[in-house]
Formats: C-alpha cells, sequence, structure tokens
C-alpha cells in the first residue's frame, strides 16, 4: 500500500502513548454512545434494570472482541481500524424477541446471525465480479443520505415537528469545533477534534440543565458480570429466517465499510481486497457467536468511528486494539459505560451529521473511480432511485408480501441489493473482450478518433479505472502512429481488447512485417553531423526511437511478433 500524505498515523504506524489514549477514547466514547440502540430494544422487550445491564455488558464484550479481530488481521479480521458498535437494523425484531422468549431468545438470534455471516465470509470473496467498487459506493452513499434524517432530528431536538433552541446551540457548538479543529488545527488538534467538539457540547449541556439520568446512574453497580444463558429453542423459524437474512444484509455494509477503510489506508487504492474484506465479515460473526452464550444484541461495524478515523486523520490498528481493550473493561463496568450513554442525543447529532457527509462523498468517490458506460448509469442510478425511494416512501415495504417486506425496510439494504441485481442483469449480453476494424480509417484524424474511442467506450463498458484507460488510449494512438510511419508496407488494420479485473490487454493487428522494438539508446547517426544524404534516415530513426521508448513508458509490457502469417503489437497494462 502507498500510505496517504494526509495521515498522521496510517494503518501498521504506532501512535504515541498520549496520543493513543486520546484517540481510543474517542471512538469509545462514540460507539458507547451509539449503545441507546440496545437501550431501545430492551424498552421495546419490557426488560428490568438487571436484564438491560446484563444485555448492555454482553453487547460491548461482542464489540469488543469484533473490534480486536478487525484490528489484529490474519483470517479472522481485515487487518484495518473498524469499530463495531449495536446493528440498527435488529432494534425492533431484537425487542421482540426479548418480550416473548427472554435472554433464550437473543442466544439463539445472535447464533443464527453470526452463522449467517460466517457463510457470507467464505462466500464473498467470489463474488469480485458482483461486487465491483460502484456498488460498494452506492452502499456507502446511500449509507451517509440515511443518515441525514436521525442526524438533523438529534441535532435539532425535533419533536412533533417542533426544534429545541438548545439542542441546536449543543449539536451547533460541537459540529462547528470539529470542523474548525479538523480545517484549521495543527497536528495534534486535528488528532482530537470530536474529542474537543463533544467536550464543549458536554460542558454547555451541564450549564443549562441538559445533561439527565443520574438518578439511574446512581442505581447502576460500578462493577458487573454478565451471566451465560441457556438458548431459547421456541423462537420461531420464521423469525430466525429474517434474522438469518438480515445478517446477511449487515454484511453488506462491511463489505463497503472494509473497502472504504482500505481506501482511506492506501493512496494507490485501486480495488478491493476481497481476502481482507472475508476477514472483516468474519471478526463480525465471530464477535457475534461468541457474544451469543450472554444473551447479547448483534453487533455490526460503525460507520460513525469511520469518519471519526477522517477527523483524526489516524487509521492506526494499534487504535483499534487499544479500543478493544477499552471496551473490553467497560463491559465490567456498567456505571462507567451508561455514563456514556447519557451524552446528550444533539451532541451525537453533531457526529451523525459529519458522518453523513463524509460517507456521502466517500461514496461518490467510489463510484467515480471507474469509467461507466450505459450500463453503469443506469446501474448506479436506479439503485440510488430504490433506496432513496424506501426512505421517502417507506410504506412501499407495505406492499410486498409479509416474507420480504422486512428486508424492504431498510434503504440501504435495498440499495445495494438494487445495484448488484442490476450489475449480474446488465453483465448478460456484455463480453470482457471486444474489437474494431481500422480499415476504414482514411486520415489521420479519423484513425485518432477510432482508436481512442474503442479504448474510452470499452473501457467504460467493463468498469476500467480511468487512468488506465487514459494511459492505454494515449499509447494505443501512438503504437498505431509508429505502425502506420514506421514504412516497409505495415498498416494497423485492427484493434482488439480483452480485460479482467487485474489486467487490460490491447493488440494491434497490421500489414508487413513485426515491429522491431529496439531498446532505447543512441541513434546510430547523429541529427547534428548527418548530410542531406543521411538527414532523411537519422530523422525516421530517432522518431522510431522515440515512439518505441513513449510506448515501454505508457504500457507496462510491450511485445511485436507475427503469427500464422500475422503481424501483431500486444500492449499489456496492469490494473
Amino acid at each position: 500500500m502507498k500510505r496517504p500524505r494526509d495521515l498522521a498515523y496510517a494503518s501498521t504506524e504506532r501512535p504515541p502513548l498520549s496520543a493513543l489514549a486520546v484517540l481510543s477514547v474517542q471512538h469509545v466514547a462514540t460507539v458507547l454512545a451509539l449503545l441507546a440502540y440496545v437501550l431501545a430494544a430492551a424498552h421495546i422487550g419490557g426488560l428490568d434494570a438487571e436484564a438491560t445491564r446484563q444485555m448492555v455488558s454482553a453487547t460491548i464484550i461482542g464489540m469488543a472482541l469484533s473490534t480486536a479481530l478487525q484490528a489484529w488481521g490474519g483470517r479472522s479480521g481485515a487487518g484495518v481500524m473498524l469499530v463495531h458498535m449495536p446493528d440498527p437494523l435488529l432494534v425492533a425484531l431484537s425487542g421482540m424477541v426479548c418480550a416473548e422468549y427472554g435472554a433464550g431468545g437473543m442466544v439463539v438470534v445472535c447464533l443464527v446471525n453470526g452463522l449467517a455471516a460466517m457463510g457470507a465470509s467464505y462466500i464473498v470473496p467470489r463474488l469480485r465480479a458482483v461486487l465491483p467498487p460502484a456498488v460498494a459506493g452506492v452502499v456507502v452513499c446511500v449509507g451517509g443520505l440515511s443518515l441525514i434524517e436521525p442526524a438533523l432530528t438529534h441535532f435539532m431536538g425535533l419533536h412533533e415537528n417542533t426544534a429545541d433552541t438548545t439542542d441546536i446551540l449543543l449539536g451547533g457548538v460541537t459540529l462547528i469545533v470539529i470542523m474548525a479543529l479538523s480545517i484549521w488545527g495543527n497536528h495534534s488538534m486535528k488528532l482530537f477534534a470530536l474529542l474537543a467538539g463533544m467536550a464543549a457540547g458536554i460542558v454547555i449541556a451541564a450549564m443549562v440543565g441538559k445533561l439527565q439520568g443520574g438518578d439511574a446512574l446512581l442505581h447502576t453497580p460500578l462493577f458487573g458480570l454478565p451471566a451465560l444463558h441457556a438458548p431459547n429453542f421456541g423462537v420461531p423459524s420464521g423469525v430466525l429466517v429474517a434474522v438469518g437474512l438480515l445478517a446477511l444484509m449487515t454484511q453488506l455494509d462491511t463489505f463497503a465499510s472494509v473497502v472504504l477503510m482500505q481506501k482511506m489506508d492506501d493512496a494507490g487504492w485501486r480495488r478491493a481486497n476481497m481476502r481482507m474484506v472475508s476477514g472483516g465479515i468474519r471478526a463480525n460473526a465471530l464477535g457475534n457467536l461468541f457474544m451469543a452464550g450472554f444473551g447479547g444484541y448483534p453487533a455490526a461495524t460503525s460507520s460513525a468511528n469511520i469518519a471519526l478515523c477522517h477527523i483524526s486523520r489516524s487509521t492506526s490498528r494499534w487504535i483499534g486494539l487499544a479500543v478493544a481493550a477499552l471496551l473490553l473493561v467497560l463491559a465490567f463496568m456498567p456505571m462507567v459505560s451508561r455514563a456514556l450513554t447519557m451524552i446528550p442525543t444533539a451532541i451525537i447529532g453533531a457526529v451523525e451529521l459529519y458522518a453523513a457527509a463524509y460517507l456521502v462523498v466517500s461514496g461518490i468517490q467510489l463510484i467515480a473511480s471507474r469509467a461507466m458506460d450505459a450500463r453503469g448509469i443506469f446501474m448506479v442510478g436506479l439503485a440510488f432511485v430504490a433506496g432513496m425511494g424506501i426512505m421517502f416512501m417507506p410504506h412501499l415495504s407495505d406492499l410486498l408480501p409479509d416474507a420480504i417486506s422486512f428486508i424492504a425496510r431498510n434503504g440501504i439494504v435495498v440499495a445495494g441489493l438494487t445495484a448488484i441485481f442490476l450489475n449480474l442483469v446488465f453483465r448478460l449480453g456484455s463480453s470482457q473482450r471486444s474489437s474494431q476494424s481500422l480499415r476504414d480509417a482514411q486520415t489521420s484524424h479519423e484513425l485518432a478518433e477510432a482508436v481512442t474511442g474503442f479504448v474510452e467506450t470499452a473501457g467504460a463498458s467493463w468498469g476500467a479505472r480511468h487512468e488506465v484507460i487514459r494511459r492505454a488510449a494515449q499509447a494505443t494512438m501512438e503504437a498505431v502512429e509508429a505502425i502506420n510511419t514506421g514504412g516497409q508496407g505495415r498498416h494497423a488494420t485492427l484493434i482488439r481488447g480483452r480485460f479482467d479485473e487485474f489486467n487490460l490487454d490491447l493488440e494491434i493487428l497490421h500489414q508487413g512485417p513485426p515491429m522491431v522494438l529496439d531498446a532505447p539508446g543512441k541513434p546510430s547517426i547523429d541529427l547534428l553531423d548527418a548530410d542531406d544524404a543521411d538527414f532523411d534516415a537519422a530523422l525516421e530513426q530517432t522518431m522510431a526511437q522515440v515512439s518505441h521508448t513513449l510506448l515501454q513508458r505508457l504500457a507496462d509490457r510491450v511485445h511485436a511478433d507475427a503469427r500464422d502469417g500475422q503481424s501483431s503489437l500486444r500492449l499489456h497494462f496492469d490494473h
């Protein structure tokens, strides 16, 4: 990987102890505030204070394990700084299971969720063709758009179409401090921008009396251990199928999160590393399977913490390990974790707004990283329409059969599935090989249009990277010109290309003998010393060497030969 210049601490770099401590605390404070999803499920399920505490502790243990595995890497993690949070897709379903089947029901939910994710970790790496960067970009961008409504609701304290001016003040101060330090702060200030913004918001909240929940905090024990629970297999199979399908849908978000962190870690990023994606999904699965015995709540990757990596310019895996260690300690200190859930929602709304803005832009960058033809435009556009349609018109999901309507209630899931489905459909009738005759091109202008048009059109239909297409078009034009002006009856007649995710190969068929690709060197006749009789030959030799040098600089490999009486010039580009 090529280290991005703007990172303070890249993936493999260990921050100083002081920076590591503050960066870790920022991530922990952010993700523990999202325990509100667990509290909401416990409230729906009617759990008492002790049962709720135990569910929260078990969930934090699973989050800590998944976060540690992600940072550690290998076969059981992505090897990136990914923090896990409670899965927002499962709030209503988990609440229903808690109400009907208790903690034993949640044991079964976590087991099914983890097993479904584990299966996905072995399947997804084989689906590179189905999951191009555009699909990841759609999921990331729609994920950012889906954050806008809850972020604004929290930021403005909206309730029954009425905004709370105090909440707007808290959220505004938090967001302004974060942005100011991220943009204009020095190196140290950028590292701690989020913590400074949250601290400023909390101070103002204390001054205006917005910190609530002190009584509940006083009744929360300082130390506590989660209890093991026996599974309750009375949970209906239909509910478990829904849990498994939602777990698979959650892995779309895990895939997009791993890709986003890869891109943040690598200035020369080209494509998703599917081995890392597989490890990232497996880390999520193992964390959920481990917490199952304690009756925890399933976890997923946290987009807010990805945005925090961008704010602090720090993606070090050491931070992930430190965050996991802190989470594990706090899992046995319910009073501390409960205190962090008391952070006013307006402050969390400010963080969510930053995360939404970052995810939207990052998704657009992923989509734009590849050239697109009409197929790609329709795939991305219709996926956005489907996902945003569900967000704007949530009642549309009620028109579907009950067996699948729960899948259509989430815009991110709908957009991701639509993009995958359309990508599969549009691949029908398309080919990774293409060719075009050059016999009809009479003038140099027509020839240039034919060559560049072929490379750009074929590259867009293949979804190749813009930079590779530009190099290929320039090199192919140079090659055709060298062939046509090289004498000995040479004339380009056909161009054909072949593409896969790692290679772009172009072949130019031509009349006459194969090209002679001399190594760049000094011409045998010096132009300055040549007389009139030798000048033309010297000029031709010099220009030929210029063309050969350009070809070898633009293409990664160049080869000329003749097969069955047909001469060709082959250009290879690493993709």
